[in-house]
């Protein structure tokens, strides 16, 4: 028997409880993993609170991103052996395949071998971050080398993960935080600019950035109100890509602007990226090259043990973390 981690209602991060449950054997195309670090994402706690893109099937496991030791294949598993160093991709339903636990069985073709130089922290904060980044950024914006790239809510993992593609592909970055004190990191990680919202004005300072011309890509994780000043700051035939809603406020179409300047405001995630077998193979391949040469490299901001899962939660939901939260299960 194994603990895993599942919860029975929707709420606050203390419903997210311990069980034993013994290891199942995998069917055809799946895989058990012997996790060893979970990578905690948005998406986990929006489930968990009943407001994500899925519905929790109550009893709900839970998770994303996990890696760890392959300890058991189904039938017709190619290119995995028992023993093998994996990493979870999130091309998966987390109520039927969640990672959080001291095991996980997840398809195969959501599984990654990772480089040897990774540790399991590092390797379970891969795939969502920058497969996300990617898909927005270099699949479906095609960002090239002296475009403006807006990045809000800039200090989230994937935040990070954007700046990090933006200057390996020689864009200029004007990352966004609310407060002062995240400023500093963001300058370090590569963003050309910072936009300090709560005292900023954010349409002002982008026009002083780009020298009056406006972003070109805009990758968007707040929606809501700030959409409106979103477009304002975009240049004519700029790109807005919307892959989240932190703000969880309605979110007002900016009619006017996206007329004016022949705006494209879409949604995105990164299921657009998993879905497709070529986006996806190309995404894999992009971040393994940058993974090889340095320009690809995971920011970890805090790890809590396994027994500290609720606050692990908590502390996501406190919006203090620059970069990924990882939970080190063994």
């Amino acid at each position: 028997m194994s603990q895993i981690i599942r919860f029975y209602e929707t709420g606050a991060a203390d419903v997210l409880k311990f069980e034993d449950m013994a290891e199942p054997e995998p069917m055809a195309g799946e895989v058990l993993i012997q996790v060893h670090a979970l990578g905690l994402n948005r998406a986990e706690v929006l489930l968990r609170q009943g407001r994500y893109l899925e519905k929790p099937i109550l009893p709900s496991r839970i998770g994303y991103e996990a890696s760890g030791i392959i300890i058991a294949l189904g039938e017709g598993v190619p290119g995995f052996s028992v023993g093998d160093r994996v990493s979870t991709i999130p091309c998966f339903s987390q109520t039927k395949y969640g990672v959080y636990g001291e095991w996980a069985l997840v398809p195969a073709r959501c599984l990654a071998k990772y480089p040897d130089n990774l540790s399991d922290e590092q390797a379970t904060s891969i795939w969502m971050q920058y497969l996300t980044a990617y898909g927005a950024l270099i699949e479906l914006g095609q960002l090239r080398e002296n475009q403006y790239v807006l990045i809000s809510a800039a200090s989230s993992s994937v935040g990070f993960a954007a700046i990090q593609i933006a200057r390996r592909q020689g864009a200029k970055i004007i990352a966004t935080t609310r407060g002062i004190a995240k400023k500093q990191s963001l300058l370090d990680a590569g963003a050309d600019f910072v936009v300090v919202t709560d005292q900023d004005s954010l349409v002002d300072e982008v026009m002083l950035a780009t020298g009056g011309k406006g972003a070109d890509i805009i990758f968007d994780a707040v929606a809501g109100p700030l959409l409106q000043q979103l477009a304002k700051a975009a240049a004519y035939e700029a790109r807005i890509f919307i892959y989240g809603a932190l703000s969880l406020e309605t979110t007002p179409f900016p009619l006017q602007m996206a007329l004016k300047k022949g705006l494209t405001v879409q949604g995105y995630t990164m299921f657009q990226v998993t879905d497709d077998i070529e986006r996806f193979s190309r995404g894999k391949q992009y971040i393994y090259s940058g993974l090889k040469d340095g320009s690809l490299a995971p920011v970890i901001d805090k790890v809590f043990s396994f027994k500290q899962i609720v606050s692990a939660h908590e502390y996501m939901e406190s919006n203090e973390q620059r970069g990924k939260i990882v939970v080190k299960v063994r």
